[in-house]
């Protein structure tokens, strides 16, 4: 007997992949990968690194999924999950830059207009390496919210969940982020 997962809400896929379902857990994965990746690029500002963050998320998950709140959003749970692995691979930069003292490489993203000339095409792949670098500088308290809010179109109230703060918290940093943004992109 067939369950369609697709239509199975996300508590059920965490119980069925608990239970040793792993389609279910490929359903979880389909249904949240482009959002945790988009995520995790806004919070990193590297498409290459993004996917192995991405990919780290999603195992940790798995690993943690008898912790997770069935009656909560899976995308929630899995959003602070991709927090805390982008900490873990900020840290870890930082590190291997000490170590190494080389400059770390910065990946392009590949999202231009392709009807858009080759010299705007260069134009908008730099400014978009620009502002991914910009938010990427962000404090992470900071950057977290811009992320949630701007990049992911999380509502104030799901990206005050997510981070553990309140409402009112999430309006005030998200004010000064982009302030904070602004002023790097001036320079």
């Amino acid at each position: 007997m067939s369950l369609d997962l697709a239509g199975s809400s996300d508590g059920e896929l965490a119980a069925l992949a608990l239970a040793g379902r792993q389609p279910a857990y490929g359903e979880l994965m389909r249904r949240y990968r482009d959002p945790v990746y988009r995520q995790v690029r806004g919070q990193i500002g590297d498409a290459d690194a993004a996917l192995d963050v991405t990919q780290a998320c999603f195992v940790a998950a798995f690993a943690a999924l008898a912790r997770y709140d069935q009656a909560r959003p899976f995308r929630l749970w899995i959003a602070r999950i991709a927090i805390n692995k982008c900490r873990d691979w900020a840290r870890r930069r930082a590190v291997r830059r000490m170590l190494s003292f080389a400059l770390p490489s910065d990946a392009a993203g590949d999202i231009v207009d392709p009807q858009a000339s080759p010299e705007a095409q260069v134009t908008d792949a730099e400014e978009l390496r620009r502002t991914m670098r910009a938010i990427a500088a962000l404090p992470a308290r900071l950057r977290d919210v811009i992320v949630l809010r701007t990049i992911e179109g999380s509502s104030q109230t799901e990206t005050a969940e997510v981070l553990g703060i309140s409402e009112k918290a999430v309006e005030t940093r998200l004010y000064r982020a982009r302030a904070k943004l602004e002023e790097l992109l001036r320079d």
